[in-house]
């Protein structure tokens, strides 16, 4: 008959895991946002792989989505918004995702209808996605993270049912996104550099160490409305 081990000498299993394996909301992309100098920029990779596989370099993970339209063009008060910066170019919400593109795409749906839902309210709208997000059993499963911004703010929405608003002005997802938050955090401080110069430079850094990030960035950027300004002035009119 053999001896049996005291339980303290039984021989475990040892288990592993990656950070991206314990992360499940990290995925292979790399989005970040940068709000400075008035304006918020969103930019992102292109890459599109499967497994050890690159399928597709120029993806495009940044949309721009827009409120009602009537026949294409935006309208107020009945007359078309002029382009540029105080027109078309500057409407509507940048939406960035990282994940599963059909997953992603299901939300930017989803997104889309709360904005028309609740017109004008950003936070409100994704706060609503996010409880169905968070709650809803076919829904739940979907794989993806948004990054969201129009004029006034900044957000991000996780599948944990988070709506996390960046204290710092900068905002990341994705594979590479510690690396460029980290990257656009430390060029924050330098009044001459813009929020596109910014989120450029933070990009470059995570393509370069994150192998699920490549140097084909696409952008979208707003310019931020100046309430705060605008209030100053009134308030020394006063």
């Amino acid at each position: 008959m053999k001896p049996t081990l005291p339980s303290t000498m039984l021989p475990t299993r040892s288990y592993h895991a990656t950070i991206t394996a314990l992360s499940p909301d990290w995925h292979g992309t790399t989005i970040v946002c940068v709000r400075k100098n008035g304006r918020i920029c969103m930019m992102g990779d292109g890459m599109v792989s499967m497994g050890s596989v690159i399928v597709k370099p120029n993806a495009r993970k940044i949309r721009r989505i827009y409120p009602k339209t009537v026949g294409g063009k935006i309208h107020k008060g009945g007359s078309e918004s002029a382009e540029g910066d105080d027109g078309e170019n500057n409407e509507g919400t940048i939406v960035g995702f990282a994940g599963t593109t059909a997953d992603a795409f299901t939300l930017l749906e989803r997104l889309e209808s709360k904005l028309d839902e609740y017109p004008g309210q950003l936070t409100r709208s994704c706060v609503e996605l996010a409880k169905g997000w968070r709650t809803d059993k076919y829904l739940r499963r979907l794989e993806a993270s948004l990054l969201v911004a129009d004029k006034k703010t900044m957000l991000e929405i996780t599948g944990n049912g988070d709506v996390l608003e960046s204290y710092d002005g900068v905002l990341g997802v994705g594979s590479g996104s510690n690396f460029a938050v980290a990257a656009a955090r430390a060029q924050m401080d330098q009044d001459d550099k813009s929020a596109e110069e910014v989120a450029r430079r933070a990009m470059e850094i995570a393509a370069d160490m994150c192998i699920y990030t490549n140097n084909q960035f696409m952008m979208e950027s707003v310019k931020m409305e100046e309430e705060s300004e605008e209030k100053e002035e009134d308030e020394g009119k006063k």
